[in-house]
């Protein structure tokens, strides 16, 4: 079962299901680090797992002779590799993320090919970020600027057409496409209208679901919903949740995703800047009540981003599912 269809069930099943998203491990370490995340939080029954990928790094290294050699390197590869081994492990299905940045069409249609092979049938289509050191997100010569050319590129090969033309007689992939929304409106947008007419676009293209953006006040979400409805998308959206782990996030959070802090969470955690415990604490509790209510007003699925911290996330599912 794909995560559309996971969806749909516990929408026709008035049901919420548990989902969270993961890091695959720096180059150099081993699955092992990742089961060991994901093993607290497999009794939750997860309806699926997502796997982020990562922007490549540009390195430049001087030769004897003094000139400079550039090279391309990625600090987490794997995406596709840890998402199959998910799947094997604990049997739940995996949602490799696949972005426009640093890759060709062919490239995309490659990892495609082998998410097929490897019978990973999720895939979350996103932009993605902006390579370290640039000041705008750079398109590939022969890639994607927006994340729906990359959404029309994974329906078109649901349909049997690759990059180079239509395969007669060939083998359907059966994607299902996971797309990006922002209650609070992404960074880069000029405003929230333009913003929603750009998800309205990946929905066209082909997207069966939305997860949105971290977001720390449910009215956000909702109304956020309420617009999407007003304008015409009507697929599934699916809140993302993030526990506040640090107090550093008072500043990183705000600045990096542009989102909203509640003035109520912001000056609890300033009231206790000094103890880390006690701002985890808040965290937790605050995510904890966050989940509640979305469960009670009948989300399909609640997505966690865990950034690294899978027992904060155990601890808000044992309070919630």
């Amino acid at each position: 079962m794909n995560v559309t269809d996971t969806i749909r069930r516990a929408l026709k099943e008035r049901t919420t299901r548990f989902a969270f998203e993961l890091l695959p491990p720096l180059k150099g370490d081993g699955a092992a680090a990742v089961f060991a995340a994901i093993d607290p939080l497999a009794e939750f029954d997860p309806a699926y797992v997502n796997v982020t990928f990562h922007r490549e790094v540009v390195r430049h290294t001087r030769r004897p002779d003094g000139s400079v050699e550039r090279h391309v390197a990625r600090r987490r590869p794997g995406t596709v590799g840890i998402s199959a081994a998910i799947r094997t492990r604990y049997g739940v299905e995996a949602v490799p993320h696949l972005i426009c940045g640093g890759l060709s069409r062919y490239d995309i249609e490659d990892a495609l090919i082998d998410m097929d092979f490897l019978g990973l049938h999720n895939v979350l289509a996103l932009r993605g970020d902006k390579a370290p050191g640039e000041t705008a997100f750079t398109t590939h010569p022969q890639g994607h600027a927006h994340a729906c050319d990359l959404v029309r590129q994974i329906a078109a090969m649901n349909r049997g057409e690759f990059v180079d033309g239509e395969v007669a007689e060939c083998h359907h992939s059966r994607f299902s496409i996971g797309v990006a929304g922002y209650p609070e409106t992404h960074v880069e947008a000029t405003d929230p209208a333009s913003d929603l007419r750009r998800l309205g676009e990946k929905v066209a293209a082909g997207a069966d679901y939305v997860v949105t953006q971290m977001c720390f006040d449910n009215r956000r979400f909702f109304d956020f919903c309420d617009r999407c409805r007003d304008a015409g998308i009507d697929v599934p959206i699916i809140p993302g949740i993030k526990p506040l782990a640090d107090y550093r996030h008072l500043d990183v959070l705000p600045r990096t995703f542009g989102v909203t802090l509640p003035p109520e969470l912001a000056s609890e955690v300033e009231r206790h800047r000094h103890n880390a415990q006690a701002i985890r604490e808040i965290g937790i509790e605050w995510a904890i009540a966050q989940a509640r209510e979305l469960r009670a007003r009948g989300v399909p699925v609640i997505h966690f981003y865990t950034m690294g911290r899978t027992l904060n996330i155990a601890r808000i599912a044992r309070a919630v599912f």
